[in-house]
């Protein structure tokens, strides 16, 4: 069931259920492996080397440590931060601020999707875009209307010149 309402979405992302959080954990592909698996985004598992696009530690790089599905964050290698007695804590990082360089194919199942996927896309080429898009302002243009040919139906013909004819004999 999908809702508009924000509440709503925020209460269904938060209960769902691990099989559904699973999907959540989405990011998207690095371009290499976007042009071989010919897929846009995967989700995220332990072993995956993943970039960090956004925050304060933008740019590093590790595997995937840990996952933790109840509240939406994975664990990178090397993204620590130092607590106030010295000791090294592992920095949470939300799934859409990554992107997946390298991926962990160990599992059979994980690597027989990628091949589904990739058998299906070359048999079906991609087709290009041919048409250049339009512009807000030329979408916005109206074509001038043609005038339609309006047929009279024969009943308006006879009253017109039956009038006509009453005219002329009370006139003349």
């Amino acid at each position: 069931m999908k809702t508009i309402q924000p509440r709503k979405q925020h209460k269904m992302l938060y209960q769902a259920p691990l099989h559904i959080r699973y999907k959540h954990f989405s990011a998207p592909l690095a371009a290499a492996l976007k042009s071989s698996y010919r897929v846009n985004s995967i989700p995220v598992r332990t072993g995956d080397t993943v970039r960090i696009m956004r925050g304060d530690r933008k740019g590093m790089e590790g595997k995937v440590t840990k996952i933790d599905r109840e509240k939406y964050r994975l664990f990178v290698e090397g993204v620590t931060r130092e607590k106030v007695d010295g000791s090294a804590v592992q920095v949470p990082i939300h799934p859409s601020k990554v992107m997946i360089t390298n991926l962990h194919l160990e599992d059979k199942l994980r690597r027989d999707k990628l091949k589904i996927v990739e058998e299906k896309t070359e048999e079906k080429p991609i087709k290009e875009k041919q048409k250049p898009e339009k512009t807000k302002r030329e979408s916005r243009k109206r074509k001038p209307r043609t005038p339609s040919k309006k047929t009279e139906t024969p009943s308006k013909v006879k009253t017109e010149q039956s009038t006509e004819e009453k005219g002329e004999t009370i006139n003349g």
